[in-house]
């Protein structure tokens, strides 16, 4: 007899007659991070009694983790500030571009109201700085406002849509604790509204009707159980990273050789408890994955290479596509290789510096490259580069430069060498309001999911911009939020 693993087990539903005599509201949201506490103020606001569940001590979850992008664009007020055209078109077209397998109505909704959204985080309580940072960086290291946080600049995506920036970072000073802020302030919002917030409270089960329709949960704080009857329950209880069983079955790259970036609570609950009422669950395999070899930005204007010496990747990509590039090569195998003139000091070494050699002949020998494999390539960028052009990959004027002036470092990109870091994007299938759907597309009543564990606009390493995370997971949690409570504006 074969037994489930206890991290793929789909949690028993509660029959709706149990309900009888336990107390009710119109929505429960499940989860305090960005999606489900702007799933509970919205809902709140349009009048509904909301009540909010999470499990832990305190509100943020793993969007309090996050360095602070919003990604966000169409012409807010820190782009025109800054003097950087956008319309709602362009931004559109661009994530329609760059996503493997896009919902083009999703797209469009977040891009028609990505200024509005914009002055609606603000409305909070907080501005994010009127200014833009222009280097490479996985984050601004001030407050800067805005910054390119995805691959808008890179071919072909340049060629076909007019680049924008769309980052918009929380100004705080650099990556720490970047979102703590505005789920601060959305925490007082939240009460204010009325919400009834529950901490150390979590759901176990899903309650439904003859007809599968949920009807309200099972919660369960330390000893203390209860059952809550709602009209609609919003499911914002994160991703799966922390379920090893979960990212084996789906996501089996991540459990190799990578840190994990994700809560306690990213055990894939609320996605299971989806799969218990017939959720269909999207994208389950794809993860986002990155080491960045950035800063400085001057390394982006060196060259990446794998085992045979040759190169595959635009290095001025995004740092999560250059990732999903080299973990396609042999071994996940890959160097990236800068000149005196352009290696700088890393100020955040997940790529280390392997070696340094006084010729290419001597690097190309001492990483057991093919013969001539290297020299040919550095030859072949080097003169391009003088050129300031890139037949090969394209690479944007603005990061090419020839590396000819020794000695060389180079630097490993290499799985279990660089310290990779991921988290999953797939989730639970949901419409442009976050209402869940079955496996025909079917919408399964009452049911609402937000944030990571929903499938939504970010659905691939290769395509994924910084932002979108906590851009389309409070966008989206606004949205089920005023459907559950019945708004539909």
């Amino acid at each position: 007899m074969t037994t489930t693993p206890a991290g793929l087990a789909i949690p028993a539903t509660v029959p709706a007659r149990e309900l009888d005599g336990a107390e009710a509201c119109d929505v429960v949201v499940v989860g305090f991070g960005i999606a489900g506490g702007c799933a509970a103020l919205e809902a709140a606001r349009a009048g509904a009694r909301v009540v909010l569940l999470e499990r832990a001590a305190v509100h943020g979850g793993t969007s309090s983790m996050s360095g602070g992008h919003f990604y966000l664009g169409g012409g807010t007020a820190v782009q025109q500030a800054t003097g950087h055209e956008d319309s709602v078109e362009a931004m559109a077209d661009y994530l329609t571009a760059s996503t493997k397998d896009p919902d083009k109505e999703k797209i469009r909704a977040y891009a028609d109201g990505s200024v509005e959204h914009f002055d609606w985080l603000e409305a909070l309580g907080f501005e994010f700085e009127r200014s833009f940072y222009p280097k490479k960086a996985v984050i601004q290291p001030g407050t800067q406002g805005l910054m390119f946080t995805g691959n808008e600049k890179v071919w072909p995506y340049r060629e076909e849509i007019a680049p924008a920036p769309r980052g918009h970072k929380v100004p705080v000073p650099g990556d720490t604790e970047g979102t703590r802020i505005v789920m601060d302030l959305l925490r007082e919002r939240v009460e204010e509204a009325g919400v009834d917030v529950r901490f150390e409270t979590g759901a176990t089960n899903l309650a439904v009707d003859d007809d599968n329709n949920v009807v309200g949960l099972a919660w369960r704080s330390f000893d203390e159980t209860g059952l809550i009857r709602a009209g609609s329950v919003i499911v914002a209880a994160g991703g799966f990273v922390m379920n090893a069983d979960m990212v084996a079955r789906y996501t089996p790259a991540l459990g190799e050789k990578l840190f994990t970036l994700g809560s306690t609570y990213d055990d894939g609950l609320g996605i299971r408890l989806g799969e218990s009422v017939g959720a269909a669950l999207e994208h389950m395999e794809e993860p986002f994955i990155t080491a960045p070899f950035y800063p400085p930005s001057s390394l982006v204007k060196g060259v990446i290479v794998n085992k045979q010496g040759q190169r595959f990747v635009a290095e001025d990509s995004y740092h999560a596509r250059t990732s999903y590039h080299v973990l396609q090569q042999p071994e996940a195998t890959a160097y990236l290789i800068a000149d005196s003139a352009h290696m700088g000091e890393q100020t955040m070494p997940l790529v280390p510096l392997k070696d340094g050699y006084e010729t290419i002949e001597e690097m190309e020998q001492g990483l057991e490259l093919p013969p001539g494999s290297l020299v040919a390539t550095m030859e072949r960028y080097n003169q391009n580069a003088a050129a300031g052009e890139d037949p090969d990959f394209h690479k944007h004027p603005d990061w090419l430069a020839p590396q000819s002036e020794g000695p060389w470092g180079v630097y490993d990109l290499t799985l279990g060498v660089a310290l990779y870091a991921g988290f999953t994007l797939g989730g639970m299938a949901t419409d442009v309001d976050g209402r869940v759907r079955r496996s025909d597309g079917s919408v399964i009543g009452g049911l609402y999911a937000a944030g990571a564990c929903a499938s939504n606009i970010a659905q691939d390493g290769n395509g994924y911009c910084s932002g979108t995370q906590l851009g389309e997971g409070s966008f989206f949690g606004r949205r089920a939020g005023r459907h559950a409570a019945g708004f539909t504006g």
